[in-house]
């Protein structure tokens, strides 16, 4: 139930970084949008300051599911270290350290961006008047977002390989257990058919030895009906 808890804020947060770091990438161009359509210093940048409440509303929630997350991990390091559970398990400490590095990852990455965007946003305000260095920001703003969205698709086809990669591992964990529960059943079996085999021969001698004792009998009483038959006989001719 904490692994699939985990996997839903994971996934969860994989989507609001994927916007978050989209709407960093394109707060630049925007404002510089607005700044080409209104020359006047009095027209408010509505779209601007959209995006900056979008971004404190996004930061937050992202902190939020990085806390459920913070959590749900301690709650499976806790569960690790119970009673009743092996300390060795590949399985579990596998599992508790890759949401581990997962929550690292989305950890840094996420304040990586957000102070990317305090930046741009700062320098935006402190440039807000040059306009050369606004129109040299905007000639190669649209390589950079080109850049950015290629790299968040590569970035999101590589989640997507190492959520498939430890679905396999974990398949075969699982695999595994159930292969080492059915070799210990197996040889449970193995022991009872070696204690049968070696009860078998002791079994064997002693309705030998009854078969023998049987057939002594059978033969005595044989002989014994016999000669009375052959005495009756001589009496009666006699």
């Amino acid at each position: 139930d904490l692994r699939k808890q985990a996997r839903q804020l994971e996934n969860e947060l994989d989507l609001k970084l994927v916007s978050f770091s989209k709407l960093c990438t394109s707060y630049s161009s925007t404002r510089d949008g607005r700044r080409d359509r209104y020359s006047s210093d009095t027209t408010p940048l509505l779209n601007g300051s959209s995006q900056d409440r979008m971004f404190e509303t996004m930061a937050v929630e992202i902190e939020q599911l990085l806390g459920k997350l913070t959590g749900i991990n301690d709650k499976m390091a806790e569960y690790t270290n119970s009673a009743g559970v092996p300390s060795l398990n590949a399985a579990l400490m596998h599992t508790l350290q890759r949401h581990r590095d997962i929550l690292q990852d989305y950890t840094h990455e996420f304040h990586k961006t957000k102070a990317n965007f305090l930046a741009i946003r700062e320098r935006e305000n402190l440039l807000g008047s040059v306009r050369k260095d606004i129109e040299s920001y905007k000639s190669g703003s649209g390589v950079n977002n080109r850049r950015t969205e290629l790299f968040l698709k590569e970035h999101e086809h590589l989640r997507n390989s190492d959520r498939l990669i430890e679905e396999t591992i974990s398949i075969a964990m699982a695999t595994k257990e159930n292969m080492t529960s059915q070799r210990g059943m197996l040889k449970s079996i193995q022991s009872k058919m070696n204690t049968l085999a070696n009860r078998f021969p002791a079994v064997n001698s002693l309705i030998q030895r009854i078969n023998l004792r049987k057939r002594r009998d059978s033969l005595i009483l044989g002989g014994i009906i016999g000669i009375c038959t052959i005495l009756l006989l001589l009496y009666a001719f006699h």
